[in-house]
C-alpha cells in the first residue's frame, strides 16, 4: 500500500472515530436521565446502609456489652448454685437429723404423755383429799375459834375478878387505915406508933432518895412549845430541865422553873413519838415516826447518832438505868432492839408476835413491853427470851416504871390504869374515873418520884390524877384545850402535860 492510501485510511478512521464519538455521545445524552435514574436510588440507599450500619454497629457493641455482664452472672450463679447445692446437703443432713430427733422426741412424749396421766389420776386423788382435809380444817378452826372467843371470855371474866379482888384489897387497905387512925387518936401509946410510922417512912423515904410529893394544883407555867403538838415529855435524871419532842420533828430542852427554852435539837426526819435519857444524862434519844432513833449529846447539841434498823414506826424508847450505853427500842414492825450507844450498832433483835406499843427498862438486863394484844410481857435482853407474860388490859397503850423500879404502871384502851408489884407480878392498884378516856396510842401516864400519884391525861383536856395510897376521888386539874398527850413528873415535885397546843407546868 502507498502512503496515500495509508494517509487515507487513517482518515477515514478518524472519521470513523468522530462519527462513533458523535453517535456515544448523542447514545449517552439520549440515556443520560435513565442513567441519572438509576444511579440517584443507589447513593440514597448507601446512605440509609450507612446509618442502619452504624445503628447496627451500635446494637452490636451493646450486645457485646450485655453478652459481657451476662457472663459475670454466668459465674457468679454458677458459684451460688455451688454454696446452693452445699448448703442444700447440709439442710439434707441436718433434715435427716431432726427426723431422728423428731422419732425420738415423739416416743419421750409419749412416756410424758403417759406419766401426765398418771400424774394428773394422782393430783385428782390428793385434791380430793385436800378437800377432805380442808373441811377438817374448817370445823378445827370453827372448833379453835369458839375455843378462843370462850379462852378471851374466860380471861375477861378474870381481870373483871382481879380488878374486884384488887378493889376489895384497895378498901381493906383503907379500912386498915382508918383503924389505925383510930387507934392513933385512941391514946399516948398511939400517938408514939403514928411518930415512929412517920419518923420510919420519912427515913425509907429518904434512902429511896426522894421526898414526898404534893398534889399538884395550880399551873405556872404555859408553854408554846411545838407546832402540831408535843407527844413525848421527860425532865433529866435529878435535874429540873424538860426534855419535849413533838410533831414539828425537833427536841427541846426547857427549865422547869421558868418555862426558858435552853437548847433545841435539830435532825429528825419524822415527828417523835418517845423520848428517853441515859442515867448520866450525857445524851438525850428520840423515837421518830421515820423508822429511825436520834441520839444527841445534851452538852452542845451535836448529833452523836442515827440508829437504824427498824422497817415500820419506831413507837417507843427507853435507857437502861444501869448501863450508860445500853438502850431499848421498840416498833410496829413488831421488833424490840436493843442499842450500844458507844457504836452506834445493834446488840440485839427480839421477835414479838404482837405489836409493842411501850416499854421502858425494870433493871439492866430486864425491860417490860405493853402490846397491842393486851399483854404486860417481861423480856431478859441477854437471851432475848420472854420470861413472864401477863394479861393487863385489851389493849396496852403505855408503861412506866417507877424511881425504885418496884412499880409497872400499864394504861390500856379500856380506859383503866393498873399498876403491878414488878416483885410479885400482881396488880397492887387499879385506877379508873368516869370522864377519864385514854388518848388512843398517844397516852403516857407518869408515876410521881415517892410513887404515890398517878397523873393521866384524858381526851376532854383534863388531867386526873390518884392517890396509890388512898385510891378514891382522883384530883382533876383543868386548863388544857385538847386532849392530853403526854405526862412526866419531875424529881424535884413539878408535873408537866403537854397537849396539841401546850405544856403545862403544875405544882
Amino acid at each position: 500500500m502507498t502512503m496515500v492510501e495509508a494517509e487515507a485510511g487513517r482518515a477515514a478512521i478518524r472519521r470513523a472515530l468522530r462519527s462513533l464519538k458523535r453517535r456515544h455521545l448523542a447514545e449517552e445524552g439520549a440515556h443520560s436521565p435513565a442513567i441519572e435514574a438509576l444511579t440517584r436510588p443507589f447513593a440514597a440507599h448507601a446512605l440509609e446502609w450507612k446509618e442502619k450500619a452504624e445503628k447496627h454497629e451500635l446494637e452490636l457493641q451493646q450486645c457485646y456489652k450485655a453478652q459481657s455482664r451476662l457472663s459475670e452472672q454466668l459465674v457468679t450463679e454458677i458459684e451460688e448454685g455451688k454454696v446452693s447445692k452445699a448448703l442444700l446437703k447440709e439442710k439434707e443432713a441436718m433434715v435427716t437429723s431432726l427426723q431422728a430427733e423428731l422419732e425420738k422426741t415423739s416416743e419421750e412424749n409419749v412416756q410424758l404423755k403417759q406419766s401426765l396421766d398418771e400424774k394428773i389420776k394422782a393430783l385428782d386423788l390428793l385434791i380430793q383429799e385436800h378437800q377432805t382435809v380442808k373441811s377438817e380444817l374448817e370445823q378445827a378452826l370453827t372448833k379453835l375459834k369458839a375455843a378462843e372467843d370462850e379462852n378471851q371470855n374466860l380471861v375477861d371474866r378474870w381481870m373483871l375478878e382481879k380488878m374486884k379482888d384488887a378493889e376489895r384489897l384497895n378498901e381493906a387497905n383503907a379500912m386498915y387505915e382508918e383503924m389505925v387512925l383510930k387507934l392513933k387518936t385512941a391514946g399516948v401509946g398511939g400517938i408514939q406508933l403514928n411518930a415512929q410510922q412517920e419518923t420510919d417512912g420519912i427515913i425509907r423515904r429518904s434512902e429511896a432518895g426522894y421526898i414526898e410529893t404534893p398534889i399538884p394544883s395550880t399551873c405556872t407555867i404555859t408553854i408554846r412549845a411545838h407546832d402540831g403538838g408535843c407527844g413525848a415529855l421527860m425532865f433529866e435524871h435529878n435535874s429540873d430541865k424538860l426534855i419535849s419532842g413533838g410533831q414539828d420533828q425537833t427536841v427541846k430542852i426547857w427549865g422547869a422553873s421558868t418555862g426558858a427554852l435552853t437548847a433545841t435539837l435539830h435532825g429528825c426526819l419524822g415527828s417523835v413519838n418517845d423520848l428517853a435519857v441515859t442515867n448520866d444524862n450525857k445524851f438525850v434519844i428520840a423515837a421518830c415516826s421515820s423508822n429511825k432513833l436520834f441520839v444527841w449529846e445534851v452538852s452542845g447539841g451535836r448529833p452523836r447518832h442515827t440508829l437504824t434498823g427498824h422497817t415500820k414506826n419506831v413507837s417507843s424508847v427507853d435507857a437502861s438505868w444501869v448501863k450508860s450505853f445500853v438502850v431499848a427500842s421498840s416498833s410496829s414492825d413488831r421488833t424490840i432492839k436493843v442499842w450500844d450507844l458507844q457504836t452506834g450498832f445493834c446488840k440485839s433483835t427480839i421477835m414479838s408476835a404482837s405489836n409493842p406499843n411501850s416499854l421502858a427498862f425494870i433493871d439492866g438486863d430486864t425491860i417490860c413491853s405493853g402490846h397491842r394484844d393486851g399483854n404486860l410481857r417481861l423480856w431478859d435482853i441477854r437471851s432475848g427470851k420472854c420470861t413472864t407474860q401477863i394479861a393487863a388490859h385489851l389493849d396496852v397503850t403505855s408503861v412506866c416504871v417507877s424511881r425504885s423500879r418496884n412499880f409497872v404502871l400499864t394504861s390500856g384502851r379500856d380506859n383503866v390504869h393498873n399498876l403491878f408489884d414488878v416483885r410479885t407480878l400482881e396488880i397492887c392498884g387499879t385506877f379508873r374515873a368516869m370522864g377519864n378516856r385514854v388518848v388512843s396510842s398517844w397516852g403516857k401516864p407518869s408515876i410521881s418520884p415517892d410513887e404515890n400519884c398517878i397523873a393521866a391525861g384524858s381526851s376532854d383536856g383534863s388531867v386526873y390524877i390518884w392517890s396509890r395510897l388512898k385510891n378514891g376521888t382522883p384530883t382533876i386539874l383543868e386548863g388544857h384545850s385538847s386532849p392530853v398527850l403526854a405526862s412526866a413528873w419531875c424529881g424535884l415535885g413539878a408535873l408537866a402535860t403537854s397537849d396539841r397546843n401546850h405544856i403545862y407546868i403544875w405544882s
